[in-house]
């Protein structure tokens, strides 16, 4: 018997809501955590024939990339497409979850997703975020060090990059008096006591703060513990917008752009003029990513894949770099396989389905 709850736990540490824009409404968007699940649906977008589907497939959870309640709803009478999907799941018993922006901005989310299919090689974070890492600095009895790590890195700190298990500490010496009050793992009451102590750095993303500290204090011997938590103005090179890599080798533009066209099922693509260079390396982000195309020349890009390119921004290529637009749909649709098959890799008890519909608004006459 699994849980909903179960299901969130493990989507969620892949893309942390925490991760997802202020503007966003990642997460359960629909139904209870405690609900047992019979089967998911995983698809890009939640449309009335997308619940149907999880109905005719014994399906009581859709996960999807792009969420169906994006603004406020103040009324359910079925007057749009959001209002008529969301009582539909409603009245079948359906869940609903999004993970959006959050899955774009980690390291094997939407924009590894493309990079794979590209065959993209060492894959990285074009534009990564600051402000979300914290430095914790505590002191301990040199022989509980050891044991107090271990329950950080358990708790998901000391994690940079590929590198796990990440501390630093200094050994010098300690002192405190306890008062009439305290219990002290160490010491007397009313005396002066010195201790071997270290003092340990490690580094955590910020929004674990509370589970990291819970940890430390649990494992920590003595009755108040001293300890600092600062905010970093680090990049983390693991969470951000974007992904940039190389292709195996340099490609002509023709070659490139039908290997694009093959590569990500698109009918068609919009692009700027060819720089004249052969292409390898190459920048990409899911869904509209204009606002990208900065740090896609900084980092030397040769061409930049994104979608929902407005005519006036296609100019501000201007013969540095190869825009190529596939269309939001195209860019982002292998999202759901992503989420099969991450999901399908912790759980097989339910039926894990690949929704068949293709929720694309957007047609092509030619």
């Amino acid at each position: 018997m699994t849980f909903i709850k179960e299901i969130l736990t493990e989507l969620e540490k892949l893309a942390p809501l925490p991760y997802q824009e202020d503007y966003d409404n990642a997460g359960l968007l629909v139904g209870t955590p405690d609900t047992e699940v019979t089967g998911i649906l995983f698809t890009l977008d939640i449309t009335e024939d997308i619940v149907d589907e999880a109905v005719r497939k014994q399906c009581n959870l859709i996960v999807a990339h792009h969420p169906i309640i994006f603004k406020g709803l103040k009324k359910l009478n079925g007057k749009n497409y959001v209002e008529r999907t969301v009582i539909k799941a409603i009245k079948n018993d359906i869940a609903l979850y999004a993970t959006h922006t959050n899955l774009d901005h980690v390291v094997g989310g939407v924009n590894w997703q493309i990079a794979k299919r590209l065959g993209l090689q060492n894959i990285r974070v074009l534009a990564p975020k600051r402000q979300i890492l914290s430095k914790l600095a505590f002191f301990c009895p040199v022989e509980n060090t050891q044991q107090i790590l271990q329950a950080l890195f358990e708790a998901g700190a000391g994690e940079i990059g590929e590198y796990r298990n990440c501390s630093f500490r200094g050994e010098g010496l300690g002192t405190f008096l306890p008062s009439n009050n305290a219990n002290p793992a160490i010491g007397t009451r009313g005396e002066l006591e010195t201790v071997n102590e270290h003092r340990v750095e490690i580094m955590l993303p910020s929004h674990l703060q509370g589970q990291v500290l819970g940890a430390l204090k649990r494992a920590h011997p003595y009755e108040e513990v001293a300890y600092y938590m600062s905010a970093l103005e680090n990049e983390n090179q693991e969470v951000g917008a974007g992904a940039i890599g190389e292709l195996p080798e340099a490609l002509d533009t023709i070659a490139f752009l039908t290997h694009l066209k093959h590569s990500m099922e698109a009918s068609v693509i919009k692009h700027t003029d060819p720089t004249g260079k052969v292409i390898r390396r190459v920048a990409v982000c899911g869904g509209a990513g204009s606002f990208l195309l900065r740090n896609a020349i900084s980092a030397q890009a040769d061409v930049y894949v994104t979608a929902d390119y407005k005519y006036h921004e296609f100019f501000d290529a201007e013969g540095r770099i190869m825009i190529c637009d596939l269309g939001h749909y195209e860019s982002e649709v292998f999202t759901k396989n992503l989420l099969h098959d991450y999901i399908s890799g912790k759980f097989s008890n339910f039926a894990l389905c690949l929704s068949e519909i293709s929720t694309n608004p957007v047609r092509y006459f030619s």
